[in-house]
């Protein structure tokens, strides 16, 4: 062999071993997400949240509840007005249970999942949570692609209408 080919061979093989032997995967894909934002439904001291679970659950009365547990990114969280959740994937039903700063624990109605990013409007009352959700349009929900393809067909028929007219118009001058 020539030198410059076991020079490139060596080169080649030191490369090579260099490189990693397994691939390594990320889990970076879109997760599932839900925000809660709470105001007060009765006069008195405004509250503030001091702790909260949200129930994940199968049943649509919830006889199966069970917090939504905390696995990496996964997990439920609140702050003194809102709160939010994370996860690889919900249940289809819900339940809240949150404790305010008057020392009262309310539990909230069950709930649907409404999207894949959801956006709920919780209404403290005297001794439980309204969960509602909030109507939003985000890029994995079917009435946002809808919308979309409305709007693309749409934009089609007046690029219809506008040709057919521009032959007309060409065809008239001749």
């Amino acid at each position: 062999m020539s030198k410059k080919i076991k020079i490139g061979l060596i080169l080649f093989l030191l490369l090579s071993s260099l490189l990693p032997l397994w691939t390594v995967s990320a889990d970076v894909g879109p997760k599932p997400g839900m925000d809660f934002e709470f105001k007060q439904g009765f006069s008195g001291l405004p509250l503030t949240i001091t702790s909260g679970i949200l129930f994940e659950c199968e049943q649509p009365d919830c006889q199966d509840a069970k917090p939504l547990e905390r696995l990496g990114p996964q997990g439920f969280s609140c702050g003194a007005t809102s709160c939010s959740a994370l996860a690889y994937g919900f249940s289809t039903y819900h339940r809240l249970e949150i404790q305010f700063s008057d020392g009262k624990t309310r539990q909230s109605n069950v709930f649907k999942t409404a999207q894949f990013q959801s956006s709920y409007q919780v209404t403290i009352r005297q001794d439980d949570l309204l969960v509602e959700p909030k109507l939003s349009l985000d890029w994995y929900s079917p009435i946002t692609y809808l919308l979309l393809c409305a709007c693309c067909l749409v934009g089609v028929a007046i690029l219809i209408v506008a040709i057919v007219l521009i032959v007309r118009r060409v065809t008239r001058k001749k």
